[in-house]
This record gives structure tokens, sequence and C-alpha cells, in this order.
């Protein structure tokens, strides 16, 4: 067993950002139904392919708010524990210069 704790800070900072990033996909993800709809068209004078999509949207609308709020929760939770740590690494740190080590 080890003695040492390595915190990986970069990662954790990388799992931030990735996090918010997602969160930014999934709040800017309703806004494009309508060009996904209109990509779509009515190939062959058929609507069954759009009209697929957009009942698809509709019942994904709830999940995704729900896991968004999910990711939310997550992403604030990993900068939670960023920050602890460089905070006591920096408190640590400080330590040690002042006791000459």
């Amino acid at each position: 067993m080890s003695d040492e704790v390595l915190i990986p800070l970069a990662s954790m900072a990388e799992l931030d950002q990735a996090l918010k990033d997602i969160v930014i996909e999934f709040e800017d993800a309703g806004s494009r139904t309508d060009s996904l709809l209109d990509a779509i068209g009515r190939p062959f004078g058929r609507g069954g392919l759009r009209d697929a999509a957009d009942e698809f949207e509709g019942a994904w609308d709830d999940k995704r708010e729900t896991l968004k709020g999910h990711l939310v929760d997550l992403q604030e939770q990993v900068a939670a524990v960023k920050d602890a740590w460089e905070e006591l690494d920096r408190e640590l740190g400080s330590s040690l210069e002042q006791n000459g080590g």
C-alpha cells in the first residue's frame, strides 16, 4: 500500500471543462430541432421520418433536462474537489516554507 496521495489536478480541470462543454451542448440541442426537421424534409412526399424525428425530439427534451441537471451537479462536485485539493496544496506548501522544509 502506498503512503502517497497523487491528485491529477490538470486532469480534474480538464474534466471540469469537459462537463461544462457537455452541459452547453445539452442546452443548445433543443434549438437545433427545426434545422433537423428542415434537413429531413419530406422525401418522396412522405413525412414519416420527419414525424418520427419530431416525436423523438419531444420525448428526449425531458430526459435531456434531467440528464443535464445531473451533469451540472457532477461538474460542480468535480470543481469543488479540485478547488479543495488546490487549496490544501497551497496550505501545505506554505506550511513547509514556514517550517523550513
